[in-house]
């Protein structure tokens, strides 16, 4: 009886899909069309309904720019959001790669402390002078920071629930040399989020919706701003499954979206290439780390994939292959649980075992 219930929603998926509006300069194409065994991905399918917990929400393939496929589960469906947690530091990056399209930022080697005038910004110390805007992206600002530890001056639990937080994360004080430590904390990305709102007058939330959410299309997302205007560049967007893996695309396409140019492009490249702290003792999820990505390397059927991808709590993964054009966005509310993220590198690794 259950192997009939599976077999019923699969058809029903692939009849929503089929009955799914198209999206905009994206075009559809079938799993045959871009070398997928289709038998291999419909296993994969059943598989995510025989999950248990109820939990998995979405599975979004992009390859050669066209939507491969489009799975959601668990009553979430296209326009559904949900918050894809500290994968949105990854967000913020690309956001970074706009502002320097954009000419608000000329260098990642720029200091951070030439980007808040001292009349605004009285606090803000003098370290700041030592630390680029590289060194932010790569988590080893040197910064009193560290997730794993409540007790340092930086960590988010002293700053993020406050309805001002810029000048406080401006005042928080060096613990090591720039560039020498890779230290995981939320202040990296909340001060290169500062900057973007500092040069462009605007929200974190509305410059992504004006230079990078309209432009391609993404309408329904939610992004926490706090009364000063100041939106959490660390975390807490919420965004539907298929828009995550949309911004993917400007990864795999070197900062396009259909003809426009939206991430600097040479941005893009150091991004892909960008390997600074070697991660392999730290998670055996992942190889290294630069400019907020996480990189990887996996050998599947004899077939070498070389992958960044954005990884929030739960299981939000948004993988980007360079060299296959391809993206894939994996979506989860498995917050509290460590089995998230587990699961969805074994759900990666049977997507890229289906590709033939």
């Amino acid at each position: 009886m259950r192997n009939f219930v599976i077999i019923i929603l699969l058809c029903l998926s692939v009849t929503i899909k089929g009955q799914m509006p198209p999206v905009p300069d994206l075009p559809y194409s079938s799993l045959e069309e871009v070398g997928f065994n289709r038998d291999s991905m419909d296993v994969l399918i059943n598989d995510i309904y025989n999950f248990d917990n109820g939990d998995f929400t979405g599975l979004v393939i992009i390859k050669d720019h066209k939507l491969v496929t489009e799975w959601h589960f668990n009553t979430f469906w296209r326009k559904q959001i949900l918050d894809i947690r500290s994968a949105g530091k990854s967000i913020t990056s690309l956001l970074l790669g706009v502002a320097m399209e954009e000419g608000l930022v000329q260098s990642i080697d720029q200091d951070v402390y030439s980007f808040f005038p001292k009349e605004k910004y009285p606090n803000i110390h003098e370290d700041y002078k030592k630390i680029k805007i590289s060194h932010l992206l790569n988590m080893a600002s040197g910064l009193d920071a560290d997730t794993d530890r409540g007790e340092t001056p930086g960590h988010a639990v002293n700053w993020s629930g406050k309805e001002e937080w810029v000048q406080y994360i401006l005042g928080v004080p060096l613990a090591n040399k720039p560039g020498e430590k890779w230290v995981y904390a939320d202040i990296n990305a909340a001060v290169i989020g500062a900057i973007i709102e500092e040069t462009s007058g605007m929200s974190l939330r509305d410059f992504a919706n004006k230079h990078v959410f309209k432009p391609m299309g993404i309408k329904q997302f939610f992004w926490f701003t706090n009364e000063a205007n100041q939106t959490v560049a660390a975390g807490t967007l919420y965004i539907s499954t298929l828009d995550f893996a949309k911004l993917g695309v400007l990864v795999a396409n070197n900062g396009q979206w259909a003809d426009k140019q939206i991430v600097q492009s040479e941005y893009v490249e150091k991004l892909i290439a960008s390997r600074d702290f070697d991660l392999t003792d730290y998670w055996a999820l992942t190889d290294a780390y630069g400019m907020l990505w996480y990189k990887k390397s996996r050998t599947i059927n004899g077939r070498k994939f070389d992958y960044l991808w954005a990884s929030g709590r739960g299981g939000n993964q948004l993988i980007v292959l360079p060299k296959e054009n391809m993206v894939i966005a994996l979506t989860s509310t498995a917050y509290g649980p460590r089995y998230g993220h587990p699961r969805a590198y074994r759900v990666l690794g049977k997507v890229l075992a289906a590709i033939k």
